[in-house]
């Protein structure tokens, strides 16, 4: 059998196999590009191994209070290497990168501070952490006082107004690199870095956090390397390499970090306790691992931007252009369409491939979302998946692939359903 027999197998017709390998011969610089950046970051990581002398000793479980855990201590020190920051806190107790993103705001925030955001609204489940939409335990409950600046409708920075809105009160301002679910080009870290350049020409002290999620190892250097005081994301994400079964980490100043680790743990006792309970092997091998299926996962956004984009769907970003995460948004339009396409991603998964994706009231959301998720942990997003809010303009924000060879599946299936249901033609 041929490859296309196999695909044909998995029901992939020969217009859309076609398709698919015509976009592979347009995107080889860039699908070059991403494994470049990988072997970058693989170094980074190793090296970072080697000089705090990671061994089989820092596998080990440990439970109860966790005082003297090897293990845990010698990855967070990985981590900050990595990273290049003075500290990190990487725990199995952060649930994920909405509970790593709150811990970083209530422990370095007090009554009376603001918190303020220049890139616009942030992501749906970070609206009632801070208050937006009002819950319980938020911190405006706490007299902790919020604003944002929102984008201009290039999607850049309005700095003007981020100049006047910068106030003496204005105790942190968080950044988010990943676009959310909004249809915006995520951020580079060389623009990051040029918004917290005049963020401290304006306020030098203030603590500057960057929402890090989908973007690490996207690029050569993270954005810790331009100023940032705390970078922050989620072990099911891209650092857990598709292994951590749960987890988040905060990496930054020693101040803000130690801030945080009281917070998650208690007063008096910070980093000193919090029992590995046998997850570190699986988090130091995804860390390992991160560089390379990041890679995948990209290589699997920029294919995807070019089927689509030929399909004749706008695409951000689109595939000839440069990475900032591993998010592509694909603006479907109609509900049946978004429908599809979630189903055709979760028709191409290991796990959960024969059942059908419905749209439901998501904890966190305001509007349902449907979502792809044939997941080994349940909800990463590293791994191959697709999302989508149900309201205009019908956007499905795919995002993960362990290995590329599934991306490709994945995508072709998304693009095949699409057709199977006469949604596209492709006379």
């Amino acid at each position: 059998m041929t490859k296309q027999d196999y695909y044909e197998q998995f029901g992939i017709s020969p217009k859309i196999y076609n398709l698919g390998e015509e976009c592979l011969a347009l995107c080889k610089d860039k699908l070059e590009k991403a494994d470049s950046i990988a072997e970058i970051n693989q170094c980074k990581v190793i090296s970072a191994m080697k000089e705090h002398r990671v061994n089989n000793g820092c596998f080990m479980q440990t439970n109860g209070y966790g005082y003297d855990d090897l293990g845990r201590d010698t990855l967070e020190k990985v981590y900050a290497s990595v990273f290049h920051t003075e500290d990190a806190l990487v725990r199995p107790q952060i649930t994920c990168g909405t509970h790593a993103l709150q811990l970083a705001l209530f422990s370095n925030l007090r009554p009376g501070d603001e918190l303020y955001a220049p890139a616009g609204k942030p992501y749906d489940t970070l609206e009632e952490v801070i208050g937006i939409r009002p819950s319980k335990g938020s911190l405006a409950e706490y007299g902790i006082t919020y604003r944002q600046t929102d984008l201009l409708p290039d999607g850049s920075f309005d700095y003007g107004e981020i100049r006047k809105n910068i106030r003496p009160n204005t105790k942190m301002i968080t950044i988010q690199r990943s676009k959310g679910y909004q249809v915006r080009p995520s951020f580079s870290v060389g623009q990051i870095g040029e918004l917290i350049s005049f963020i401290r020409e304006i306020k030098p002290d203030v603590i500057i956090m960057v929402d890090n999620c989908y973007g690490e190892f996207v690029e050569e250097i993270e954005p810790s390397d331009v100023g940032a005081d705390l970078v922050v994301g989620s072990l099911i994400k891209n650092p857990g390499g598709g292994l951590a079964p749960i987890g988040g980490y905060l990496c930054g100043t020693k101040e803000c970090i130690e801030n945080a680790a009281y917070r998650l743990t208690s007063p008096g006792l910070g980093k000193e306790v919090g029992a590995s309970l046998g997850v570190l092997q699986e988090f130091y091998q995804g860390f390992f691992l991160a560089p390379t299926v990041v890679a995948s996962a990209v290589k699997t956004a920029i294919f995807a931007a070019c089927v689509f984009e030929k399909l004749g769907f706008p695409v951000l970003p689109r595939w000839k252009e440069d990475r900032a995460d591993i998010i592509q948004s694909v603006t479907l339009r109609t509900p049946e369409a978004l429908n599809a396409f979630c189903a055709g991603i979760q028709y191409a998964s290991a796990v959960d491939g024969y059942v059908t994706p419905e749209a439901w009231d998501m904890p966190g959301y305001d509007s349902p979302v449907i979502m792809a998720a044939g997941a080994f942990v349940s909800g990463s997003s590293i791994e191959l998946s697709a999302d989508g809010p149900m309201r205009e303009p019908y956007a499905a924000y795919m995002q993960g692939a362990l290995t590329f060879s599934h991306g490709k599946l994945g995508v072709l299936s998304a693009a095949q359903m699409l057709l199977s249901r006469g949604l596209i033609n492709l006379e």
